[in-house]
């Protein structure tokens, strides 16, 4: 069998950054003018007024500071609270395949790779902005890329599904390259108007080359071990978006069209089960947690991380071992844990192991082991 490796990774991060303190007041603001619009239906009791959020609240519920994002103007106007991203023709660039080719152009760069040397190409993230045609075929033609590409969405485990999809196609002798492209714009699936999530998302791009052993010349290469899928489904985490809205003549603006979740029930449900993946992945490879020199896991919640990383670690991880990047990125969905991946990994002695591993909405999660040769 061909063995994969990671040769390159690549990372796109907006200009524009909002930290937790412009986000509230933002959101307090718009409280007060609700709650005012509200006043008489508040003091008859026919209506609960609405809460403050605070950055306290936010840095402890999270671990969160701020987030990228691709437009701050619209998303911190009280009237609009939502992303300002004008409409493109469909003879220019999408925004997505314009974010996945400055993530793509640094990859490929890094592996020592040409576009026109790559297989296949994956663009998998928690939201396409069109159903067709592909994102990735879109991407595929500006780079130049030849065979083929399609688009994935397995939310926020989409890069660990894509990754192991494109290493199994190595590893049967299909491909010998294939990029993995994340493009997340998450703060447009993002209510902003609800208290308990406001503040999770932020944008960001992410891109891996991944490469047969046998042709890959890169200095700095990661074998993949081992990949591990799991899925479980749940309505915890959901989005009701989709093109049957329009003829089930359901609200396009409802709030159940954007993200929402049941943050403690997510927590309960997911870390043991994400935990379980891990250990049991590592046990099937002749590996143990403690013998791993980082985890570089989905970046949602610092909490999920900490308790994650002492199940599969058997201690409390330290900032070596599980690298956190949510507290300047927050949760950028599928491209979290290659973020943490891409910034955390030049570091690792030859020989080092650890493990990417990303979850979330289906209940969804992806493992890779990897280690570093």
């Amino acid at each position: 069998m061909t063995h994969a490796v990671i040769t390159g990774t690549g990372l796109y991060t907006p200009e524009h950054a909002i930290d937790n303190d412009a986000l509230v007041a933002t959101f307090n603001t718009w409280v007060d003018r609700e709650n005012e619009r509200h006043a008489k239906a508040i003091e008859a009791g026919e209506r609960q007024p609405l809460a403050y959020s605070s950055t306290e609240f936010i840095v402890k519920a999270s671990g969160i500071h701020s987030r990228y994002v691709l437009d701050a103007e619209g998303i911190l106007d009280p009237e609009r609270m939502r992303p300002r991203l004008p409409a493109r023709s469909n003879d220019q660039p999408s925004i997505q395949c314009e974010m996945g080719l400055s993530a793509a152009q640094e990859a490929l760069q890094r592996a020592g790779v040409s576009a026109q040397d790559i297989d296949l190409v994956i663009v998998a993230c928690s939201n396409l902005e069109r159903p067709y045609p592909a994102v990735a075929v879109e991407l595929q033609n500006a780079l130049g890329t030849g065979g083929y590409a399609f688009d994935m969405n397995v939310a926020c485990s989409s890069a660990t599904f894509a990754i192991d999809t494109a290493a199994n196609a190595i590893r049967s002798g299909n491909i010998q390259r294939a990029l993995v492209v994340s493009p997340e714009i998450c703060s447009a699936h993002l209510n902003f108007r609800d208290r308990d999530s406001h503040f999770i998302f932020g944008d960001a791009c992410t891109a891996v080359v991944i490469e047969s052993a046998k042709v890959a010349s890169a200095e700095s290469r990661f074998e993949i071990l081992g990949t591990r899928l799991a899925t479980r489904f749940s309505n915890a985490i959901r989005n009701n978006a989709g093109f049957l809205n329009r003829i089930t003549d359901s609200d396009p603006l409802a709030e159940d069209k954007l993200f929402v979740q049941e943050g403690r029930r997510v927590f309960k449900e997911v870390c043991p089960l994400v935990a379980e993946l891990i250990n049991e992945h590592l046990d099937s490879l002749g590996l143990q947690g403690p013998k791993l020199s980082r985890l570089w896991l989905h970046q949602a919640n610092r909490h999920m991380n900490d308790l994650i990383g002492r199940r599969v670690l058997g201690t409390e991880p330290t900032p070596e071992q599980a690298p956190i990047i949510l507290d300047r990125y927050a949760n950028t969905s599928s491209a979290g844990s290659i973020i943490a991946f891409h910034l955390h990994r030049d570091d690792l002695a030859v020989g080092s192991m650890g493990v990417v591993c990303s979850f979330g909405a289906g209940y969804s999660a992806g493992c890779v082991v990897v280690r570093r040769i």
